[in-house]
């Protein structure tokens, strides 16, 4: 007991506690040291095949992510290069028929259009306006006589989805101009037969409507002529028997004037037919 009660045992006891301590310590921070520099070189070894195969399939895994990706990106660019050449060859292709083309999507608005529509329909683009807007008060021409809204006879075969349908049309250009259209209306569809929209095919009828016209009046005219003519004839070979019966000089004189004048009536009536007949040939 007065070993412990003595100051200096005390500290020499505690030096020495501490001493032990500190080499305890010492020790396992340098084994603590080792086992990490080991760890180390192992990750840094070639050789090292187990440790390092975790490591190795990730970068496989993300080489083969990024080969995708290049791949996928290439697909997608050459399908773009596909689709513009298509669009440009069916705009170069639109933009040389003499018939016009308009395509109307689904909501009802002019998606394409080529140089022969805007040209016959007399607008300078009609990308974007509406069925409504295109056609405006036009009126479909029909035999009954009853005419029908082409709007609303192009939007029910866009809402309907119903086949290709034909019809012509009185149409005003915006400028004033009457025109006679003949209007086709088919549906397109997509891969899945989904509508996407209606295709108008649109000919410029006006002249031959004209033509038409004219052929009809002419024949109208060449029925009256005939007519005319057959009355005329009857007339004059009436007053001929006439005179060859009579003996009245006087009768005989107004007879003969009567002849004159009806073949003068008749010569007026076939100078007129074939005046009109020339001019109408001079316009064609």
């Amino acid at each position: 007991m007065k070993l412990f009660a003595n100051s200096n045992v005390l500290r020499a006891a505690l030096a020495i506690f501490t001493s032990v301590f500190v080499c305890l310590a010492t020790v396992v921070l340098v084994r603590l040291l080792r086992r990490n520099v080991s760890q180390a070189a192992s990750l840094d070894d070639p050789h090292a095949g187990s440790d390092r195969l975790p490591l190795n399939t990730y970068s496989a895994v993300i080489q083969g992510l990024k080969q995708e990706k290049h791949e996928l990106l290439s697909a997608q660019q050459a399908e773009r290069r596909r689709a513009k050449t298509s669009e440009n060859i069916s705009a170069a292709v639109l933009s040389h028929l003499s018939s016009g083309v308009l395509f109307f999507t689904a909501n009802g608005l002019v998606r394409q259009s080529n140089a022969a529509a805007k040209n016959i329909l007399g607008f300078a683009s009609p990308a974007g306006m509406s069925i409504q807007e295109v056609f405006r008060d036009a009126k479909v021409m029909s035999g009954l006589g009853s005419e029908e809204q082409l709007t609303a006879a192009v939007q029910t075969n866009l809402e309907g989805n119903v086949p290709t349908e034909s019809w012509d049309a009185q149409y005003v250009t915006p400028s004033g101009e009457q025109r006679i259209l003949e209007v086709t209306v088919t549906p397109v569809h997509s891969g899945a037969d989904d509508l996407l929209g209606v295709a108008c095919l649109i000919n410029d009828k006006t002249e031959v409507a004209l033509l038409q016209r004219q052929d009809e009046l002419r024949g109208e005219m060449s029925g009256e002529m005939a007519l005319a003519l057959r009355t005329s004839l009857n007339t004059i070979a009436s007053y001929a028997r006439e005179i060859a019966v009579n003996r009245d000089p006087q009768r005989t004189q107004t007879l003969a004037a009567d002849i004159v004048s009806e073949a003068a009536e008749l010569d007026h009536t076939v100078g007129g037919f074939l005046a009109g007949a020339k001019a109408a040939a001079v316009e064609a």
